[in-house]
């Protein structure tokens, strides 16, 4: 994930944990977590990167709205993040 922002990982994480989300779908899931209102001209740049890396793939819903899913690609990318920060987290109890 060393390509991508920390805003495009965390795209990544919502889109993985939803089923074929709208953009607009992702970006509230998003806000959520972030506790604030993401625009336009941040988020659909960001997604088209995400497609275009092939981390998440992009369809129409209708005329006006897309689907993302991720992409085996992207499924991969976030295992190897998980191995790597299990790696290097370590929890004293």
């Amino acid at each position: 994930m060393h390509d991508l922002s920390g805003f495009q990982r965390d795209l990544l994480y919502v889109i993985s944990g939803m089923e074929e989300p709208s953009g607009q779908q992702a970006k509230e899931q998003l806000e959520q977590y972030l506790d604030g209102d993401i625009n336009h001209g941040r988020l659909y740049p960001n997604l088209d990167t995400l497609v275009t890396k092939e981390y998440v793939e992009k369809g129409p819903i209708d005329r006006r709205t897309n689907y993302y899913a991720i992409t085996e690609r992207g499924k991969d990318l976030i295992r190897e993040r998980r191995t790597w920060e299990e790696a290097h987290i370590s929890f004293e109890e």
